[in-house]
């Protein structure tokens, strides 16, 4: 009988049999699809972001569907829309791109707020409203979403209540030399075919898998205090002056699904600090918000979340 572990190998291998490097990319695609979670991920373009999105639907038989955000798309483009019948004197649904269980939204922040809004009830309650019916999603249902932090024009910054949605925001970074050497070399043979080495079923036995994982409650106790140290509850920690607004109760959630997920990854049957730690900035750094003294001493998310990692006792 293959064992969950082994699933996710399989997976991993027909990952990396096209990807070169983007570790940290592969593991939070792998904690997103474990655990239905919408992932954001952010770099610079030509960092193989769709590369790896795409191939990630080839190795498990689920449906797919790329959506190319655009300031011109309307909602009707992503969820559907009622198309009249004049010889019937009806409507009919057509089920927009929406209506699969792997979306990639490529390009995330180009789209205007009225998609972004439409996406925001699909990855909130698994579900769209065409006309006056509401439509349930397939499940699983996950938002891969990708976005270019770089280039500012023509682009619309994603609201405060829908980065909260997605379970992680992954940075996507240059590779190494090697790694970039690597990527040549390849490009100079045929792309390896990827096999479906997985189903939906797989994936619900690892997930079932999980479920039996150990976390401490004095380990739930530190992720708790790691995530209440960014709002405004001790106003004698130093950092607080750079974040006008922290994160929500979601992300206590993310952080013990993550770590959770992390340790599984790790071949463990239960969480230490170490794996909250490993996912903490990718689970707070699109949840917190930063003050205008931040941006003038040049502080990211990143270091905030790093302090007070550095301050909270570790258990």
């Amino acid at each position: 009988m293959t064992s969950p572990l082994d699933i996710i190998e399989r997976i991993q291998h027909q990952l990396h049999s096209v990807i070169v490097g983007q570790k940290s990319m592969v593991e939070g695609l792998l904690i997103g699809l474990l655990n239905d979670g919408h992932i954001l991920l952010e770099g610079p373009p030509g960092l193989a972001k769709t590369l790896t999105i795409s191939t990630l639907s080839e190795t498990i038989q689920l449906p797919f569907q790329r959506v190319q955000f655009t300031p011109d798309l309307l909602p009707a483009d992503l969820i559907g829309t009622e198309i009249y019948n004049p010889k019937t004197g009806t409507f009919k649904t057509r089920k927009g791109p929406i209506f699969s269980n792997i979306i990639l939204a490529d390009e995330i922040n180009r789209a205007p707020p009225k998609v972004q809004s439409a996406l925001l009830e699909a990855m909130q309650e698994r579900q769209v409203t065409i006309g006056e019916s509401t439509w349930k999603l397939p499940t699983p249902f996950l938002v891969l979403a990708t976005q270019n932090p770089i280039e500012q024009e023509g682009t619309y910054a994603l609201p405060e209540a829908q980065a909260d949605r997605f379970l992680l925001n992954v940075r996507v970074g240059y590779p190494t030399k090697a790694e970039e050497t690597e990527v040549v070399l390849r490009s100079r043979k045929p792309r390896p075919e990827v096999v479906a080495v997985a189903t939906a079923e797989d994936i619900q036995k690892c997930k079932m898998h999980m479920s039996g994982l150990r976390l401490e409650d004095v380990l739930l106790g530190y992720i708790i205090d790691i995530v209440r140290a960014t709002r405004k509850t001790n106003k004698r920690n130093s950092w607080l002056r750079y974040i006008s607004s922290g994160a929500s109760v979601r992300a206590s959630l993310a952080l013990e699904q993550a770590a959770k997920t992390k340790a599984f990854l790790s071949g463990r049957q239960y969480v230490t600090p170490d794996d909250v730690k490993s996912v903490a900035c990718s689970v707070l750094r699109h949840r917190i918000v930063l003050t205008y003294e931040a941006e003038a001493d040049n502080i990211q998310t990143d270091d905030i979340v790093e302090m007070i990692l550095r301050n909270i006792p570790i258990p």
